[in-house]
């Protein structure tokens, strides 16, 4: 069985996200990143829920082959979307493309998912915990003129809805239900949980 996280045998996050990153860093928890490139596009007809189990899992196959390149006693892989009405709404392609999104959002309530599995080093293509976390979240009637000068900051380019929660787009944000660093990128409390659950962390904090 692998060992427990530590300094010399972390947790290896298989995401380049920066709010994972800082999200685990913030915990504690020891970690060392190492990226899959898989791609992350909808399949026709492909349900959001169906949609993160396959991408997730293709990460986790993406990322196993990390393990062999450095220490690491687990390996953590995730993905989030956002979801208006059924359909899913990814990163904004340009400063208009995530004026658009905006847009589709403001004065709407969407749902936010985060699925992330968790495998130990000893079997990194066999997950020990998969879960998909879901946080609710209300933006509020923002004006043209308010999305545009967001947009414009470009701090959502790179996030589902174009917009972050965590920044200055927590001005749209008018009620949130669930979990926050679920919207961030990674449901810590979930993740803590279950890494306690499987021994991975021998306490916390």
């Amino acid at each position: 069985m692998a060992s427990a996280i530590s300094p010399s045998s972390p947790l290896v996050l298989g995401s380049a996200s920066p709010r994972r990153r800082d999200i685990l860093a913030g915990l504690g928890i020891p970690i060392r990143v190492a990226a899959p490139s898989v791609p992350e596009t909808e399949l026709p007809g492909e349900a959001p829920l169906a949609y993160l189990e396959r991408v997730v899992l293709s990460k986790l196959g993406g990322a196993a082959a990390a393990l062999a390149e450095g220490p690491g006693s687990a390996l953590l892989v995730a993905d989030t979307i956002v979801v208006l009405g059924g359909a899913i709404l990814g990163k904004p392609v340009d400063v208009a493309d995530a004026r658009c999104l905006l847009e589709r959002l403001a004065g709407r309530t969407h749902v936010v998912y985060t699925r992330y599995a968790i495998a130990r080093a000893d079997a990194p293509l066999v997950p020990v915990v998969e879960r998909t976390v879901q946080s609710s979240v209300t933006l509020r009637g923002a004006s043209i003129v308010e999305l545009e000068a967001y947009a414009r900051t470009g701090e959502g380019l790179d996030k589902a809805g174009a917009y972050a929660i965590q920044g200055v787009g927590a001005f749209l944000v008018e009620r949130i239900e669930g979990s926050y660093t679920n919207v961030v990128g990674l449901p810590a409390c979930e993740v803590v949980m279950d890494l306690l659950a499987q021994r991975l962390l021998e306490r916390f904090p």
